[in-house]
């Protein structure tokens, strides 16, 4: 694998959890939404990711100059299937008939966990790219 390929692997990384943080983003903004039905209720959603490898990285000794190392891939984003809340509030205007509202399925204390993960994810492709810089321009001074 050459240097110029660990800047894609991280690249790829860095948009995934982007992605990861963005949705954590909605979640949270959404998180005490009411609704007047189950069906109108915000439900959280959750990114899917797939690692991405090449046939060259899956055989070990082969070091074509044509190789592409792929990454992280989002493969779909998914609703929780946790139940939606149900809160007795009469006097909200959204309340049904029986006086119950209903309430985002998103738990605001995984949320903030899965945020910390994410941008610790992110950190941790910038830190690789930053090595990987820090390596190139080290055999670029060989040459001097």
């Amino acid at each position: 694998m050459s240097l110029g390929n660990i800047f894609d692997i991280a690249g790829s990384g860095m948009s995934a959890q982007t992605l990861r943080l963005n949705a954590t983003a909605s979640n949270l903004a959404n998180a005490e939404t009411p609704a007047g039905s189950e069906a109108e209720a915000f439900k959280a959603r959750y990114p899917l990711f797939s690692a991405v490898q090449n046939e060259a990285q899956m055989t070990l000794g082969d070091s074509g100059t044509n190789e592409k190392f792929e990454g992280v891939k989002v493969t779909g984003v998914v609703e929780s299937e946790k139940p939606i809340q149900l809160r007795y509030e009469p006097q909200h205007p959204l309340a049904d008939q029986e006086g119950y509202v209903y309430y985002p399925n998103v738990n605001v204390v995984e949320e903030m966990t899965n945020m910390i993960s994410a941008s610790r994810s992110f950190q941790a492709n910038v830190d690789v790219m930053n090595a990987t810089k820090t390596m190139l321009q080290r055999v670029l001074s060989l040459g001097q």
